[in-house]
């Protein structure tokens, strides 16, 4: 069934009336318009473009005997594809060396100060919950204004301050504030 109706599609002449074409734009008209526009076209999309390449980069001529120079031969593509693969591993396994070795002195710095000062070791290796809150912390936290609590409830120990100010070139219209000083955090 289907073969005979693409026989029966193939036998019939294509022709497309006016009705079954789609005009999406009126035919450019070069007496009418604004000659600016029209010279920028002109220089963006020259109309002979057959003979010399397009500034947009449309139409280069010698764009096959340029991959031809740069990359004469199939075999020639695959071994360069195969030395960037190689390059890549060597990379990555020099980096991985790298790490290796920086977590093996981590080690062997965490072993060492273990063997000096346990407390020490115990105290850099403690996990903390960011959100627990002792009781000298709460009581802070109750005294202070709204805003300064917010901030205080923000930071998290051992990060970046957030309420610490981005350095600008130019200084603040209010100046600086000379009283400021961080909430400080009870052990």
């Amino acid at each position: 069934m289907a073969s005979s109706l693409l026989a029966w599609c193939r036998s019939r002449p294509l022709s497309l009336t006016p009705a079954h074409v789609r005009q999406y734009a009126k035919p450019a008209d070069a007496n009418a318009g604004d000659t600016r526009l029209i010279l920028i076209r002109r220089a963006l999309y020259p109309g002979n473009i057959r003979n010399r390449a397009s500034p947009t980069g449309t139409w280069r001529p010698d764009v096959r005997q340029t991959i031809q120079r740069a990359i004469p031969s199939v075999q020639a593509h695959h071994t360069i594809e195969r030395a960037w693969l190689l390059h890549r591993r060597l990379v990555r396994k020099r980096r991985e060396a790298e790490l290796a070795r920086k977590f093996e002195c981590m080690k062997r710095a965490m072993d060492e100060l273990k063997k000096i000062d346990s407390k020490l070791y115990m105290e850099a290796n403690k996990v903390e919950d960011p959100r627990a809150r002792s009781k000298v912390e709460m009581e802070t936290m109750k005294q202070l204004p709204a805003l300064e609590a917010r901030a205080f409830d923000a930071r998290i120990r051992g990060l970046f301050p957030r309420e610490m100010r981005i350095p600008a070139e130019t200084p603040s219209k209010n100046g600086w504030n000379y009283e400021w000083k961080p909430i400080e955090r009870p052990l």
